[in-house]
């Protein structure tokens, strides 16, 4: 989940500059293209299930009541809850160490065929929303909630604040922040760096394929969870980000575009 806030706004970090004298193309503020909708409909369905008081994601099985549940502790969470609003409203609260980290709220539509998600990122400096409205594309199984189905997501939105990066690159390195208070300072050297202000400990490693593209390696607790390439394109205004989970095999694109001085 956390891949949707602070793995993300530090996705398009910076590729090598060819002169190491001279300033970086890549030097400056960047901000994410939230007009746009790539590759959304390369991604895979989400399929939910709220059905006899459990409520069913994936792995994820929890008692739909609204209390608190003990799941394997990751660095941004170690409960959840589950809690049925409504007939069309259901909300998940992540919560880490008593203190909400994440807040969801699945709301359908009242013809029944528009799921729209809201995420709610408590962990930053600043919360940060995102919205993501899905399709229809399997029936409501009989006797379960609205929510229940399959849901091909077609359109996303996120909060203004999540869409800046500034950085400055060399060709032995370079940082990268946003002004929710994540940095990263990395050499090109194959070994992994941390992500600051990350509960996570997210760490990162750079590879430069060539002066355009660089790949990107994000590993949590000894695993590899993504990997990134970033492509910049000559002029030097916008850069084209591709995310591979390695989780489970989905797709993200997006764009960037330099910000004007």
């Amino acid at each position: 989940m956390k891949a949707t806030s602070t793995s993300f706004l530090l996705l398009a970090l910076c590729v090598v500059c060819t002169d190491a004298r001279s300033q970086s193309s890549f030097d400056g503020t960047w901000v994410i293209d939230t007009g746009k909708n790539e590759n959304l409909a390369s991604e895979k369905p989400r399929v939910l299930s709220v059905s006899d008081g459990v409520f069913r994601e994936g792995d994820r099985q929890l008692k739909a009541d609204g209390s608190d549940q003990k799941v394997p502790a990751n660095g941004y969470w170690d409960t959840v809850s589950v809690r049925i609003v409504d007939d069309r409203t259901v909300e998940i609260v992540s919560k880490k160490a008593g203190k909400v980290t994440y807040t969801e709220t699945d709301t359908v539509s009242v013809d029944g065929n528009t799921l729209t998600k809201v995420m709610k990122d408590s962990t930053e400096a600043e919360a940060v929303t995102f919205e993501s409205d899905f399709r229809r594309i399997a029936p409501t199984p009989a006797g379960a909630h609205a929510v229940s189905g399959s849901w091909q997501v077609f359109k996303q939105s996120r909060s203004e604040n999540s869409t800046i990066i500034k950085y400055k690159c060399t060709a032995q390195g370079f940082t990268a922040e946003t002004p929710l208070g994540e940095k990263l300072e990395a050499k090109f050297d194959g070994k992994l760096y941390e992500m600051q202000d990350d509960p996570g400990h997210t760490m990162v490693s750079v590879k430069l394929i060539n002066p355009y593209t660089v790949e990107q390696t994000n590993v949590r607790e000894g695993k590899i969870v993504f990997v990134v390439t970033l492509e910049v394109t000559p002029d030097g205004k916008t850069i084209h980000a591709t995310l591979k989970s390695k989780e489970d095999g989905g797709v993200k694109t997006w764009t960037l575009h330099k910000q004007s001085k």
